[in-house]
């Protein structure tokens, strides 16, 4: 009995299958102040930094003027860079209910402008994040930093917001694909 290879008789038939095209994505640290926003690729295991920055607001602004500028912000981002998938942090519920309603407001921004640019939205638990990018779900927002110079050596984020979204981005990266499985088994 003749052994088969994986690949067939066709060149590079298995590892042809096992190529994937690179995806874009965008990650998103919500916030009222500033929403972080970062963009990388992940091509197979090879992450590669896109671009990041952050969405500012006034402080003095009214709450729908803030709001405004959040979605517009994104909307700029998402059509300059034209992610294919972006991931949004869940909110971090404090004692303070007033500003943790805020920070749903933009949150519900962060989540809305991708989705009607026909993107899916993933959303990750904070302690998720920091584990996949630090290997501990409470690590610090200096260690954060410190591994996305590591894991994105061209990225020099000049806010946290903005390092925190590059997190995300690459929390999902990491876990993309088992949010596809569990799509694909309903």
């Amino acid at each position: 009995m003749r052994k088969r290879s994986l690949g067939g008789d066709q060149a590079g038939g298995y590892q042809r299958t096992m190529r994937s095209q690179p995806i874009r994505i965008l990650g998103i640290d919500p916030g009222l102040r500033r929403t972080g926003w970062g963009l990388i690729e992940a091509d197979g295991n090879r992450l590669i930094h896109v671009a990041c920055g952050s969405v500012e607001t006034s402080e003095k602004a009214p709450l729908g003027d803030r709001l405004v500028a959040i979605h517009d912000g994104l909307i700029a981002v998402i059509e300059r860079y034209a992610p294919q998938e972006a991931a949004v942090e869940n909110t971090f519920v404090n004692a303070n209910a007033a500003a943790t309603l805020k920070l749903g407001q933009a949150r519900g921004i962060a989540m809305l402008v991708p989705a009607r640019a026909g993107l899916s939205v993933a959303e990750y638990a904070p302690n998720l994040v920091k584990k996949t990018i630090v290997g501990a779900g409470h690590g610090e927002k200096a260690q954060i930093r410190m591994m996305i110079g590591v894991l994105l050596p061209k990225a020099d984020p000049q806010s946290e917001d903005a390092a925190d979204a590059l997190a995300i981005a690459v929390c999902h990266a990491h876990h993309r694909t088992s949010i596809l499985l569990k799509v694909a088994a309903r």
